[in-house]
Parts: structure tokens; sequence; C-alpha cells
């Protein structure tokens, strides 16, 4: 790890870099569909890696689009927790912790819309910053695949491109619909085959 995190300075960079809302990874591509670009983690749009041999093509896709993006910088990655009880209560999914013990809290979101006390929760982000180099992030992208994790956002210092993993595919949210479309280009065979993208 770099260093310890500065909570207020990602913050702060979170406000100014992706205005239109919080650090809710399957949120992005929407808020930011000029700049969104999906990419399947297995041949044929398969969702879940079944062998060894699978699970190498999963983690080559996604390490591949996160070197494009990330080659000699440092990132931040972000993991998620739930719970159903105020910030420090029980969370889940337990397995967080495991892959990602480097991860500070940086934040909670309070979702506690509904009058009804018992359907109040808090989503935990968890960070650090480190130095990418491809595989850095194995573990945890193993999780992603295998739908253990979820919410998981990987960013460079300035947050400037996201890459969310999630168990079938990424989304990359790029600097701009130039850089996006260079991106499609180069992995034309990742694609969904849907017109929207999905």
């Amino acid at each position: 790890m770099s260093g310890e995190l500065d909570r207020d300075r990602l913050s702060a960079l979170w406000q100014r870099q992706f205005p239109k809302g919080p650090p809710v990874a399957h949120e992005l591509r929407a808020a930011y569909s000029d700049r969104w670009v999906r990419f399947h983690s297995l041949p044929g749009s398969k969702r879940y890696p079944e062998t060894e041999d699978e699970y190498a093509v999963v983690l080559h896709r996604y390490n591949t689009v996160l070197d494009e993006l990330f080659e000699g910088t440092d990132v931040h990655v972000i993991t998620v927790a739930w719970s159903w009880e105020e910030p420090d209560g029980a969370e889940l999914p337990p397995r967080r912790r495991e892959v990602h013990p480097e991860g500070t809290r940086w934040t909670t979101l309070a979702h506690e819309d509904d009058p009804d006390l018992e359907f109040h929760s808090y989503t935990h982000l968890y960070a650090d910053r480190r130095p990418w180099r491809p595989g850095a992030v194995d573990g945890i992208l193993r999780e992603v695949a295998d739908d253990v994790l979820s919410g998981v956002i990987i960013s460079d210092s300035g947050l400037t491109r996201l890459h969310h993993p999630y168990d079938g595919g990424a989304d990359v949210i790029a600097t701009n619909p130039e850089e996006r479309d260079r991106l499609r280009e180069s992995h034309r065979d990742w694609l969904p085959r849907n017109p929207s993208g999905l």
C-alpha cells in the first residue's frame, strides 16, 4: 500500500469527478453513459467460470483492461460491505475483509428512506491505494467472478477512470467518449452482443 488513506481527499475528489451520485458501482453506467462500456468476462457471454481454465480467461480479461487503464499509476481499490445495523454492526459478506485486508473504512452510506427501521441498511465502502500491476487484485476479482463480492470499484488515484468488475464482466467509465471508443474497438470480441451494450 502506498500510504494511509486520506478519506476527506478521496471524498472531495469523488464529488468533483463524479458529482451525479455516490460511489455506488451499479449506478455509474446510467449516470455516465456517454463514457461507459461493458466487457463480458467469458466467451459467449457465459456468466460464471466453472474450471480453472475459465478463471484464467476471466482474470486475463479483467487484468488486460485494468492494465490499459492504469499501467504505471497508483490505483484506489474500493470494496463494499453491507449491514442492517449502525455502522459498527456485523457486515456482509465476511469474505470482503479476508480478500481486502488493506481496505480502510472510507465512508458509510445510510439507506433510511423506509419508515420501518427494520428495512434501514448501511453500505460501507473500504478503500486502499496501491501501485497498479497485473494480478494485484486477483483475489478480489475471483470473489467478484463468483458473485461473493459486489460493488467493487478500481480507479486511478485521480478518479479519472473507473473499472467496476461484476460477476460476468466489467463496466468501465472512461475519461471521455473517445477513450471509451478506443477501448471498445480494442476488445470487440468481449463486447455484449445486444444493441444496448448490456
